[in-house]
């Protein structure tokens, strides 16, 4: 190989090399450009159970917030007592003392923005309708419970919660969608009507 040909491989492995680091350059920036947008609008769903007494009501409840930075797509949520999943807080709210005010609002399919928070069920009674014990037993049932929310951001990057009172979700590959969920459910009937009484008429003499 003349000193030419050396010259014009040398020239030609130099580009080649040029060309490579340009690439990863260009590929490394956006990756940081990606991550910079992700974190932009990272969503944190916090899920908290709440007791609040004042000189008028007791209220419990469970509040669920982002304290993220995006909003949280929330896609399905499925609650759990004893992490057997119910359908139906029928049982648990006919073990509580009567009298209450219930309040409540369906999650699923919720677009959450940052810093806002939706009360998914209250329950609030007259001060002094029950003694201190009353609320610590409703307090130790609450410790059984656990609430999986899926949610997702706005770049399809997903998460699912896992016990109430705890920020941190686990990162899951995507969210199923399902439709309705246990708060909605609060809305519907608690016992299905009775069908009226058949009449039997006496034929006319």
């Amino acid at each position: 190989m003349g000193d030419g040909n050396k010259v014009e491989f040398l020239v030609a492995i130099c580009a080649l090399i040029t060309s490579a680091m340009a690439v990863f350059m260009a590929w490394d920036q956006g990756s940081v450009m990606r991550a910079q947008q992700h974190g932009s609008v990272y969503p944190v769903l916090q899920v908290d159970g709440f007791v609040d007494e004042n000189t008028s009501h007791t209220s419990i409840g469970i509040n669920i917030g982002n304290s993220g930075v995006g909003p949280a797509l929330i896609e399905s949520v499925e609650f759990f007592v004893n992490d057997e999943r119910t359908e139906s807080f029928d049982g648990y709210l006919d073990s509580l003392p009567r009298g209450f005010d219930l309040s409540y609002s369906a999650v699923s399919g919720r677009a959450l923005a940052p810093g806002n928070t939706v009360t998914a069920i209250s329950m609030q009674w007259p001060n002094n309708a029950f003694d201190r014990s009353t609320i610590s037993r409703i307090q130790s049932d609450s410790d059984t419970w656990s609430l999986e929310i899926c949610y997702c951001s706005v770049f399809k990057r997903c998460w699912m919660t896992t016990q109430i009172g705890q920020s941190r979700a686990e990162p899951v590959k995507s969210c199923k969608r399902r439709d309705g969920d246990i708060f909605e459910t609060l809305g519907e009937p608690r016992f299905a009507p009775q069908p009226a009484p058949e009449i039997t008429r006496e034929p006319n003499p």
